[in-house]
């Protein structure tokens, strides 16, 4: 069983930048960040095949956001940049041991275990 307890969210103007965690508990393949503004689905922010590191990222948020995993500490880092309006929604971490062939690491659909979330509001 994998647990999964997010952190870091709150209020930051336009361009600022937040720092979100993720504790883990359990052993995981793939990991990442999804999220979901009011009235639209839930969507994959970022996401790391945690055996060799490799990154997946979506269109909207490639080049301002990071995911990086500290093994050490048994957690999961969204660094989010340049942060826009558009980015408000709550946050959530998610995990999942299962192999994902033929379909995006980024689909929601493929990830079994989830944390709480957490909220994250950019201010224009």
């Amino acid at each position: 069983q994998v647990q999964l307890v997010e952190s870091g969210g709150g209020s930051v103007q336009a361009g600022g930048s937040l720092r979100l965690s993720c504790a883990v508990s359990g052993g995981t393949r793939w990991m990442g960040w999804f999220r979901q503004a009011p009235g639209k689905e839930r969507e994959g922010v970022a996401t790391v095949f945690t055996g060799t590191g490799s990154t997946f990222y979506s269109d909207s948020v490639k080049g301002r956001f990071t995911i990086s995993q500290d093994n050490a500490k048994n957690t999961l880092y969204l660094q989010m940049n340049s942060l826009k309006p558009e980015d408000t929604a709550m946050y959530y971490c998610a995990a999942t041991y299962f192999k994902i062939q033929n379909s995006s690491p980024l689909l929601p659909r493929n990830y079994n275990y989830w944390g709480q979330g957490t909220q994250v509001t950019v201010s224009s």
